[in-house]
Order: structure tokens, then sequence, then C-alpha cells
């Protein structure tokens, strides 16, 4: 009889993985189940190893045993950005062929249905060709907060800009083939804020400034030849998603999307991808688009130039009948991980 759940091993127990991933598995059942955590943190290990009732929890010492010992199908890795090179992306790629192993992005808003209907809308035509992206994602984070330390793959693109990207890149159904940004302030020892201009085919622009020292916003707008497309708030998990659709300057409709647990769609997409063995979207050519982005990005910050991108042909984007719904779940409380605000 084939095997219908997959036994996973969430490898990094931060703040997001606390407050978000491991809590997810009870939202995911269906075909998946936390099978061992990954810590290089003693309490954080018993004491999660308890709460969960994970037959399994390691240090990283122990990592390579893990995975050989057939206790596991699947990881969910939950580390810093400290590893974020096109090369080391088109590494981690081959080696999945290589392997015939599966790999996804854990990009959660492509599983969200606000955000794939507003990729419908734009591709409906409904506010016209679209021409014009705009986005503003902020927050604050305290000065030794992980998101600030360059060497654990700190700064606002990385962390945040990333959903401004993404969201750009599937609005549009694009790549961009121009980029500049410009940086300002500092934290730790990133970049404080950065504005950035992504220009696309056909004289489309998508700008965004994403920014760690100041008031949380989320939001992004679409704006076309026939009207315009707001989503505020956009790429947040921890409170609901709101529409607003505008046509020729009126008004057409509002709507809010209840809060969901994000982060168990993504569990139960990539276990049936495995158990169905179907190639998941994103894929890891989706990752590496934007970090490639990213990277033209800093480039431009640091020459005060424009960067050309090369051709990138993407054929999979987000549908909605990627969505999967799940119910919210209640934020425990934490072990030794600080949210980026600072406390648990």
């Amino acid at each position: 009889m084939p095997k219908r759940v997959i036994r996973y091993a969430v490898v990094g127990c931060g703040h997001i993985a606390q407050v978000a991933v491991l809590p997810a598995f009870g939202n995911a059942r269906r075909n998946s189940k936390l099978a061992a955590i990954v810590s290089g943190d003693p309490v954080k290990r018993e004491e999660l190893r308890k709460k969960y009732d994970v037959e399994r929890a390691v240090d990283y010492a122990q990592y390579d045993e893990l995975l050989k010992s057939g206790a596991i199908d699947a990881v969910y890795i939950a580390l810093p950005n400290s590893m974020l090179t096109e090369a080391q992306c088109e590494l981690m790629a081959k080696a999945a062929r290589d392997g015939r192993a599966k790999l996804m992005i854990a990009y959660r808003l492509h599983f969200e249905r606000a955000n794939l209907e507003a990729m419908e809308i734009a591709r409906s035509g409904r506010i016209g060709e679209p021409r014009l992206f705009t986005s503003t994602f902020s927050m604050t984070v305290v000065p030794d907060n992980i998101r600030v330390k360059r060497a654990l793959g700190g700064g606002v693109l990385y962390d945040i800009g990333i959903y401004c990207i993404n969201a750009a890149r599937s609005l549009f159904r694009d790549e961009p083939n121009e980029v500049r940004a410009a940086a300002a302030g500092a934290i730790g020892d990133v970049e404080e804020s950065v504005s950035a201009v992504l220009r696309f085919s056909n004289e489309r622009l998508a700008s965004f400034t994403c920014s760690f020292g100041a008031t949380k916003v989320s939001e992004y707008r679409l704006v076309g030849t026939k009207g315009e497309f707001a989503v505020d708030p956009a790429y947040e998990y921890a409170k609901p998603l709101e529409h607003r659709l505008s046509l020729e300057g009126n008004l057409v409709s509002e709507r809010r999307f209840a809060k969901r647990d994000q982060f168990a769609p993504e569990l139960l997409y990539f276990s049936d991808c495995v158990l169905q063995n179907r190639d998941p979207e994103p894929s890891a050519e989706e990752g590496l688009a934007d970090v490639r982005v990213i990277r033209a990005l800093y480039q431009s910050i640091e020459s005060g130039q424009p960067v050309e991108l090369g051709p990138y042909q993407r054929r999979e984007r987000p549908s909605l009948e990627q969505e999967i719904r799940r119910p919210p779940i209640e934020k425990p409380q934490v072990i030794h991980a600080q949210a980026p605000s600072g406390g648990n």
C-alpha cells in the first residue's frame, strides 16, 4: 500500500518556525506529519519536542545522520537567508533534478486566495492593460534582530523586498529587463530602506519601497489603462487581506479575505506533489527569478547605475487552482526566539 503521509523535519526553530511552520502541521494532517526538529539550541529542542510530541529532535551535527536514517521524507528549511546567491540557487535546482527530488520555494502567498485572485484580475483585462505597479512594505526592526545581520543574509530586499518583486513579476506575468535602486539609512549592519524601480517589456514599470525603520505597512497597487486594483494589507500572514477595485476613478468593489493559516497549504500542496509525483510551483526557478533581481538591485545600489538583466523565461505562474484554505492558528508562546520588533 503506498505511503499517504509525508514525514517532515523542520530545520531551524527561529521565530517564523515557531509561530507559523510548526503549528501548521495541525492543519496539514491529511498528508503531512512533523517527525523531526533540527536546532542548535538544546532548550528549544527539548521543549518543542515535548510540545509537538515529535519523535526526533537533533542538533545540526546530527543532521546528516537524520537524513540517512529513513525517519523523514522531506525537510522544511526555516534558516536565515545567508546562502541565497544565484549560483547556489542553480546548484540546489541541479541537485534536485539529478537526485529526482522535489524542490519547492516556500512562497505562502502562492496558495492564498487574495493574492491569487489579484493575479486573475490583472490577467482578466478588467483594469485594462496593467501598466504600473507600486508597493510599500515596511516594519520596525530592532537593531539586534537576525534580519539586520548581513552575515546571516539580512537586509530589506532579501527579507521583505522579495515579496514586492514576486508580486510585480506575477501580476505582469513577465520578468524585468532593467532595475535600479537606492538605499538610505542603516540598521544593524544592513541598509534601513531601499527604493527600487523595475522596468518590464512594453514600457511597464514596477516601483517599491521597503524599510526596517518605518511603521508597519504592507500594500501594493496595480494601475491599468482602465482602472486600478489595490491590496492592503497584501503580504501579511497574521491578519486578513483586503482588495479594492476602481474603474475610471470610481470605486467598484471592496473585499475582505478572512485570516487563514498560510503555511499549512504549503505543506499540503508539497506533500501531494511528492505523493503524486508532480512538479511543484513555486519551483526552484521561481526562487532564482527573484534572487537574480535582488542581486541586480544591490549591484545598482553599489554602482549608482541601472543594471540590465538578461532574458529569463518563466512558463509556470501561480493560479487559482493552487488555493488551499485552512483556518487560522493561535499564536503560540515562542522559546528563545525574537520577533522583528523585539519581544516574543
